[in-house]
Formats: structure tokens, sequence, C-alpha cells
């Protein structure tokens, strides 16, 4: 039998025997991996085949280049959604913490969609919208 602790000093206390057990934890579960990694590489069978060497396209049969240009405007979209989503991030925890914040905070969110708005009429009459083919004037 373990001889009991003397004084409280000598115990452990919950958070470092939790540390303790997560530690073992862990390592058990690191142990498992590499077994488990070993035994698959060791016993599965390594043949390969051109069918398995293809690039998975989800069941079709890939044709053509992989790769091609996207056109302009798709990154200046692409950019504006960005932007447009940090700002959505923005007003929701505004908007979560709403009571706490008072009239400033409400002046000053005002200000911040008033920019949003003006970045998004930019943005149109730059034509930043559009994705038809474009057509030049005369």
């Amino acid at each position: 039998m373990y001889p009991l602790p003397q004084s409280t000093s000598e115990m452990l206390s919950p958070w470092e025997a939790g540390i303790f057990e997560l530690m073992v934890f862990t390592g058990f579960v690191f142990v498992l991996m590499a077994l488990i990694l070993f035994l698959t590489s060791w016993l599965g069978e390594k043949k390969e085949t051109p069918e398995k060497l293809r690039p998975y396209e989800g069941g079709v049969i890939p044709t053509g280049f992989a790769r091609f240009r996207y056109p302009v405007p798709f990154y200046l979209v692409a950019t504006f959604f960005l932007i447009f989503d940090v700002e959505a991030a923005f007003i929701l925890s505004w908007a979560v913490a709403f009571g706490k914040l008072g009239l400033a905070a409400w002046l000053e969110m005002c200000l911040f969609i008033f920019v949003l708005l003006l970045s998004l009429i930019y943005l149109w009459m730059k034509g930043g919208l559009e994705w038809g083919p474009a057509y030049r004037k005369g």
C-alpha cells in the first residue's frame, strides 16, 4: 500500500492530476496512431495501376488542362467578397454587444456601414459587378 501524504502540499492538485492523465492519454493515442500507420504500410498492397495514378475528379475522367486563367473581374469580386464578409462579422459582434455599447458605438457603426456602402457604389460604377461580355463604345 502507498504511504499517505503527510501534508496537503504533497498531494497533487486536480489540475496537475488532470494534466498528467491528459499526457498519458496523448501518449497512448500517438503510439496507437504510429502502430496503425506502420501496420497498414507493411501489410497493405502496393500495386500502382494507371487508374490509381489518375487524379481524382469525383468519378469524372479528367480531360484537358486543369489550369486556366481566371478573368480579372473574378479577383475584384473575390476581394470585395472578403471585405464584406469581414464586415458581416464586425456587424454581428457589434449587434451582440449592442446593449452595453451605447449611442457612440451605434454612430460609429453607422459610419462604418456608410463607408462600406460608398465602396460598393464605387465597385458598381467601375463595372466590377458586371460579368457579361464587355462592349466598347464607338
